[in-house]
């Protein structure tokens, strides 16, 4: 049976040598991680997928204590610097995995009452079920000031988890401003989208506005690692309905939910959506029951041979491999799947292309991509030789730099 624990008892679990998973993105437990900080704790080595809206380093919770991430954020390089903070780069299926075989002392998640006054993770489930399959010991922080979104896995109140009540702040994504370049991308990637599809989608000014040219979409699908406010809006339009869906049929599958005070108070009580975590969402053998499925990423560059770097810039590592991976390799085995990467031409105010000869560094195989998007057009990649996809992509880049990049390409 789950009981309430004290906090002087909660911080004697975190004897030095222990592992300790802690929920990241917009589940975070700010409240037992605050107590951490303010009692500190020596040794003990974290494990967390943060985002940028996740703002510690949990290596700097205590003397020689330790984080293992599989996302770099801002807060972070410090750490990382140090050689506290170490980054491994893995997919998001391949994550929970890892955790589920881990042999972790401590898991640390946030639980909340929905609507009917169950107790239920959320609104990120992504790893809950790996943490809670390995963890020796759980403990939930019970935040009052958050409501549970209506379809979140319930929390067993048979199973002998440890209830802490604190209160934290939800934790939002702020929306980016739609300008004129994504919205010319945003528009010719809607035209690569059909009624009855089923997307996949990231966070940030492309994938608004992606989502924003879609509001003429009949009966279109969801089925990916996050949902945002560009998704709740072409549900409450009726856009979306998972109509056409083979499984999963009228519900919109997700393992987090990132946005607004608007979105999150939207999925309190919104029945279509479901919480599913990573072992389901970026499940190949899960994605491909799903026909015309539709993987919408973005990326930091693309080279000519169609390689794509969504992590690195200037050696430094930014953001992770995330699940664009999982999902562009299970678009590959849907029936009239695809795989779609958009991205502006250019980068610091159009002074670097985007379109390069070799990427920094390999996120994506020049076999994962079916297409690529920019403001200038599309390269269908999908099929093509390696002289076609070449001169494809040179056409999308800016026209400033397609002469170098002809140049280049030739001298091999």
């Amino acid at each position: 049976m789950t009981k309430n624990i004290e906090e002087d008892a909660f911080v004697d679990l975190f004897v030095p040598g222990r592992r300790v998973y802690v929920g990241g993105s917009s589940n975070e437990p700010q409240g037992l991680i605050d107590i951490l900080a303010y009692r500190s704790v020596s040794e003990v080595t974290f494990i967390q997928q943060p985002l940028a809206i996740n703002k510690r380093d949990l290596s700097s919770l205590g003397n020689d204590c330790h984080q293992i991430t599989f996302f770099m954020t801002p807060a972070l390089r410090e750490g990382q610097a140090a050689s506290r903070v170490q980054f491994i780069p893995m997919q998001m299926r391949t994550i929970y995995d890892y955790i589920a075989r881990d042999k972790i002392d401590i898991a640390l998640l946030q639980v909340a009452r929905d609507v009917n006054g169950q107790l239920r993770f959320g609104p990120n489930v992504d790893y809950v079920g790996a943490a809670l399959s390995s963890a020796s010991q759980v403990v939930l922080q019970v935040n009052p000031m958050l409501t549970a979104p209506l379809k979140c896995p319930l929390v067993d109140m048979k199973a002998p988890y440890l209830l802490f009540e604190t209160a934290s702040p939800e934790l939002t994504y702020p929306l980016t401003p739609v300008d004129d370049t994504s919205q010319a991308i945003g528009s010719l990637v809607a035209t690569l989208i059909n009624d009855g599809d089923c997307l996949q989608t990231g966070i940030g000014a492309v994938p608004a506005a992606i989502l924003e040219n879609l509001k003429d979409r009949a009966d279109l699908g969801f089925h990916g690692g996050l949902i945002d406010d560009g998704v709740m809006k072409l549900v409450k339009n009726g856009n979306m309905t998972g109509a056409r869906k083979v499984i999963d049929k009228g519900l919109h599958v997700s393992g987090m939910a990132l946005g607004s005070d608007g979105l999150l108070d939207w999925i309190t009580r919104e029945s279509s959506l479901e919480f599913r975590s990573a072992n389901y969402t970026h499940e190949v053998s899960v994605i491909r029951q799903l026909d015309n499925f539709v993987s919408l990423n973005s990326a930091v560059e693309v080279d000519l041979w169609g390689q794509v770097n969504a992590e690195m810039v200037g050696g430094r590592q930014i953001s992770g491999t995330g699940g664009s991976v999982d999902f562009m390799r299970a678009a590959k085995a849907s029936e009239g799947g695809r795989s779609i990467v958009a991205m502006s031409a250019t980068a610091r105010n159009g002074q670097v292309s985007r379109i390069v000869s070799d990427v920094e560094m390999v996120t994506a195989l020049r076999t994962d991509v079916d297409m690529v998007v920019t403001e200038f057009g599309v390269a269908r990649l999908k099929d093509a030789s390696l002289q076609e996809r070449a001169e494809q992509l040179i056409e999308i880049a800016h026209p400033s730099f397609r002469g170098q990049l002809r140049d280049e390409f030739k001298q091999r």
